[in-house]
C-alpha cells in the first residue's frame, strides 16, 4: 500500500519558472507559498489594528492619508464610527482565517508534513496547489472589499443575522461588503477542504515503512488532527456563507424572521431564524479555535522535545489530550450563545463540557511543564517562543473558566474581558507558535540561519509587550472600574 502510494505521489521535476515556483506541486514550494500569504495577511491585519488602536487613544485625531483607505469612513482623515467597526471585521476576519489559520496548519504543515511521515510528497499534488491558489483568491475576495462604495462589512468576524443578512439598510458595507466577505470565506473554505484531505491522506496512506502511528512526531500528529476538524468544520461554514449569500442576492430568508423592521422600513423577508446563523457559525467557530491553536501544541511540543534533548513524559497522553480537545471543541459551542435567549437546560449542557474542555489542556501544560523540570533546556529564540506558547495558553486560559458560567459570562460577554481572554489564549499564542515554527524551521525552509540576538530580543518585546496590552482587558472591565464595552469605537466606559 506504501509503495503504491509514493508511486502515485511521484512528479516530474519541473524546468519552467512558473511551474516551479508559481503553480508549483511540489509541498515544500506550496508551504512557503502559504507562509508567504500568512505574512502578506499578518502586516495588514497588524496595520488596521494600530489604525484602531490610534483611534482609540486619540478619538478625534486626524490619522493622515486615512481618507484615502475610505473617504465615506474617514472624512477630513478622521474616523466615523462605522468605518471603526469596519476595520474590526477586517482585522479579525484576516488574521483569524488568513494568518491563525493558514500559517501553523497549511505552511508548516505542508513543507514538513510529508518529511516527518518519510513521503516523498503529498498524495493529490494538484489539490495541494489548487488549495494554495483558492485560498489566494478568497483573501484577494476579502481585501477588494476595501475599495468597493460602502467599504467592507461592518459586522464582526461572526457577522451575526439579521443585521448582516438583509442588505444595505442595515448600515455601510452590509450590502455588497457583505457580500464579498461571505464569497471569501466560502472560497477560503474550498482551499481548507482540500488541504485537509491531503493532510489526512498523507498520515493514513504515505507513512514510510515501519513509521507507525506512535512514531509520528507530535507536530505531525497535530496537523493530523487540525486536518480532521477542519474537514468537519469549514465545511459547515462553507454552506451557512452560501446561505447568507442567497438571502442577499436571491430574495431567500433564511436568516430573516417575518415582520422585521429595520430603520423604520419592514424588511420583505419572512420565516427565517437568527439563531441558525448564531448554531452554524459556532459549530465551526469554537472548532477553529483549536484549529488554530492545536498546530501550536504540535509544534512547541516539538521544539521543546528538540531543546531539552529528551522526549515528553509521555508521547500518548499528549496525543489523546489533543484529540480530546478537538472532540470537545464541537460540544462547547453553544457557550458563545448564552445571550441569545438559551434556556438554564441548555445552557448547562453547554458549560459543563466547557469545563471539562479544561481538563485536557491542563493535561498537556503538565505534560510541558513535567518535562521541562530538571531538563537542560537549550536557550534559543524558539524555545523561548515555545515557553511563551504555553505562559499565554495558561493566562488566557484560566479567564475561561468565568466565560464558562452563563450567570457571569451574561455579564462580561460585551466587555473587553472577552477581546483579552481569546487575544491570549487564540491570538497570540497561536502567534507564539508561528514565531517558534519559524525560528526553529527557518535554516531548513530557506537556508539560512536568522539572528539569535534580534530573535531573543523579539521574544522579550512581544512578551511583555502582549501582557501589557491584554493582560488589563481580563481585570478592568468589572462593574466596579469600568466595564468598558467592546466594539465601541471610543474608550468611554458603560457607566
Amino acid at each position: 500500500m506504501h509503495d503504491m502510494s509514493h508511486a502515485q505521489a511521484a512528479h516530474h521535476e519541473p524546468t519552467g519558472f512558473i511551474r516551479k515556483h508559481v503553480f508549483s506541486l511540489d509541498h515544500k514550494v506550496i508551504g512557503k507559498q502559504y507562509y508567504g500569504l500568512a505574512l502578506a495577511a499578518v502586516l495588514i491585519g497588524m496595520f488596521l489594528s494600530w489604525l484602531m488602536r490610534i483611534h482609540l487613544g486619540w478619538t478625534n485625531y486626524p490619522i493622515p492619508g486615512l481618507e484615502l483607505l475610505s473617504k465615506n469612513g474617514a472624512p477630513g482623515n478622521v474616523m466615523t464610527p462605522e468605518f471603526y467597526l469596519q476595520l474590526m471585521t477586517m482585522h479579525a476576519t484576516i488574521m483569524v482565517f488568513f494568518v491563525l489559520t493558514t500559517a501553523p496548519f497549511a505552511a508548516f504543515g505542508n513543507y514538513f508534513l510529508p518529511i516527518q511521515v518519510g513521503a516523498e510528497d503529498m498524495p493529490f499534488p494538484h489539490f495541494n496547489m489548487m488549495s494554495f491558489w483558492v485560498t489566494f483568491v478568497g483573501f484577494l475576495v476579502l481585501v477588494s472589499s476595501f475599495f468597493v462604495p460602502d467599504g467592507p462589512t461592518l459586522g464582526g468576524w461572526t457577522q451575526y443575522a439579521p443585521l448582516s443578512a438583509v442588505g444595505k439598510v442595515s448600515g455601510p458595507g452590509q450590502g455588497l461588503g457583505v457580500v464579498l466577505w461571505a464569497t471569501s470565506i466560502a472560497i477560503f473554505c474550498v482551499g481548507q477542504l482540500l488541504g485537509s484531505l491531503n493532510f489526512i491522506t498523507t498520515t493514513l496512506d504515505m507513512r514510510t515503512r515501519g513509521m507507525s502511528m506512535w512514531r509520528l512526531p507530535l507536530s505531525a500528529w497535530a496537523w493530523f488532527i487540525t486536518s480532521v476538524m477542519g474537514l468537519t468544520a469549514f465545511a459547515v461554514l462553507m454552506p451557512a456563507c452560501i446561505l447568507l449569500i442567497l438571502d442577499h442576492v436571491a430574495g431567500t430568508s433564511f436568516f430573516v424572521p417575518s415582520n422585521l423592521v429595520i430603520n423604520d422600513q419592514l424588511q420583505p423577508h419572512s420565516g427565517g431564524s437568527t439563531l441558525l446563523w448564531q448554531h452554524l457559525f459556532w459549530f465551526f467557530g469554537h472548532p477553529e479555535v483549536y484549529i488554530a491553536i492545536v498546530p501550536g501544541m504540535g509544534i512547541v511540543s516539538h521544539v521543546l522535545v528538540t531543546n531539552m534533548r529528551k522526549p515528553l513524559l509521555s508521547h500518548r497522553v499528549v496525543v489523546y489530550s489533543m484529540g480530546a480537545l478537538a472532540v470537545l471543541s464541537y460540544m462547547v459551542y453553544g457557550h458563545h450563545m448564552f445571550l441569545s435567549g438559551m434556556n438554564p437546560v441548555s445552557s448547562l449542557a453547554f458549560s459543563f463540557p466547557t469545563l471539562v474542555i479544561t481538563i485536557p489542556s491542563t493535561i498537556l501544560v503538565l505534560m510541558w511543564l513535567g518535562s521541562l523540570y530538571g531538563a537542560k533546556l537549550r536557550i534559543n529564540s524558539a524555545s523561548l517562543f515555545s515557553l511563551g506558547f504555553i505562559s499565554m495558553f495558561i493566562s488566557g486560559g484560566v479567564s475561561g473558566f468565568f466565560l464558562a458560567q452563563p450567570s457571569t459570562d451574561i455579564m462580561l460577554h460585551a466587555t473587553y474581558f472577552v477581546v483579552g481572554h481569546f487575544h491570549m489564549v487564540m491570538g497570540v499564542a497561536a502567534m507564539f507558535g508561528i514565531f517558534a515554527g519559524t525560528y526553529f524551521w527557518f535554516p531548513k525552509m530557506f537556508g539560512r540561519m536568522m539572528n539569535e540576538t534580534l530573535g531573543k530580543l523579539h521574544f522579550w518585546l512581544s512578551f511583555v509587550g502582549t501582557y501589557c496590552i491584554f493582560m488589563p482587558s481580563t481585570i478592568l472591565e468589572w462593574p466596579e472600574t469600568y466595564a468598558v464595552t467592546r466594539r465601541l469605537w471610543t474608550t468611554t466606559h458603560s457607566r
